[in-house]
């Protein structure tokens, strides 16, 4: 599992994560940069630019890989090129140096750790958030405790896993508990990194309940192993998840090749929102496109899966992240306090959004 403390979602086990569309408005604002073409985009830039992301296959690269797929990097004369990191000791110095220009993550208390050590990174657009009905995370109860785990506050006494402590799922955890009225003292919170393992502890009746994520949620259905279980966006409606990163480099320096980036990701982003969520557009070229690149190889799996939340305007639940910086903060997880505001740009989605027209 690609990870961030355990910050990078895993690529090889989660199949999920994407919410897209297109669309425009009636008057795009005048473009920026080196000229545009009529019709509210941008013209290529005059050179080919390489932009290197650290991206390993998640679903919830959705936008990279569709964008690449269909040719939206390549008109506006962008190469890009997919960088792996064994783990982000390794990525987050890299991109916060320019040697990669992007990456994909999630909140974790050791990422606002490294920002606090002088690693500068900016969050910069939607990776993936709850959606009502589909929540990245949600939980799932074993098959044996259906009809006996019928609410939260029926997690009394249970066994539940997690994936991480100090992560985005352990504050969802939290929240949930918040929610039914329970502590962690109420609670035997198992702490399982790799959420294949918590479909094994579900089959030997290790695990009451679980915090899983998709293509696993579907899989452990279909096999009998759990049930899910309700939805996390009945206490957690806008919980901001995974984020796309960018070097500060890259959003000032690189500002043309940026905003034609960020434009590009946008449009991959609304192709596939117009495939799953609409119900329009070619879904049969999105699911190709996303069996080729993420590790959910099985087409008929992806008619079947939860897809997340990815704002097709790159918008985040700001208000969400610095909610999360406050409960590490809360938690004594924090090496020392961080402008958070700093870490946080929306500049590059909302100059794309005004070329491209609000989704």
């Amino acid at each position: 599992m690609k990870k961030w403390g355990i910050a990078f979602v895993s690529a090889a086990l989660i199949g999920v994560a994407l919410l897209a569309g297109c669309g425009s408005t009636d008057r795009p604002a005048a473009p920026v940069g080196e000229g545009a073409p009529a019709g509210g985009d941008l013209a290529p830039l005059r050179e080919k630019t390489k932009v290197l992301i650290a991206e390993d296959g998640a679903a919830s690269g959705a936008g990279f890989y569709i964008a690449e797929s269909k040719g939206y990097f390549a008109e506006y004369n962008i190469e890009v090129e997919f960088a792996t990191f064994a783990n982000s000791d390794e990525m987050l110095p890299a991109l916060a140096t320019g040697e990669i220009d992007v990456a994909g993550g999630v909140s974790t208390a050791s990422f606002f750790n490294s920002i606090a050590q002088g690693i500068d990174v900016r969050m910069i657009a939607d990776k993936g958030h709850n959606r009502k009905g589909a929540s990245y995370f949600t939980f799932v109860i074993d098959k044996e405790q259906e009809g006996l785990i019928t609410d939260y506050k029926d997690l009394k006494g249970k066994r539940v896993a997690v994936s991480s402590e100090n992560g985005v799922d352990d504050y969802i955890f939290q929240q949930m508990l918040d929610h039914a009225g329970l502590t962690r003292e109420d609670v035997e919170f198992v702490l399982i990194p790799d959420f294949a393992n918590m479909l094994a502890g579900m089959q030997t009746d290790s695990l009451d309940a679980a915090l899983q994520i998709e293509p696993l949620i579907t899989r452990g259905e279909a096999e009998g192993i759990h049930v899910k279980f309700l939805d996390a966006t009945d206490f957690a409606p806008e919980a901001q998840i995974a984020m796309v990163l960018a070097s500060p480099e890259f959003v000032t320096e690189k500002r043309d090749v940026a905003v034609r980036f960020m434009a590009a990701y946008l449009k991959g982003l609304r192709d596939y929102n117009d495939a799953f969520v609409k119900g329009r557009g070619d879904k049969a070229e999105v699911i190709r496109i996303m069996t080729e690149y993420t590790a959910l190889k099985n087409p008929e799996l992806w008619e079947q899966v939860n897809v997340t939340g990815l704002d097709p305007n790159g918008n985040m639940f700001v208000d969400d992240i610095k909610a999360q910086y406050e409960w590490y903060k809360a938690r004594g997880a924090l090496i020392r306090d961080i402008d958070i505001e700093a870490a946080i740009d929306t500049s590059l989605a909302k100059e794309a959004v005004e070329i491209l027209g609000e989704y």
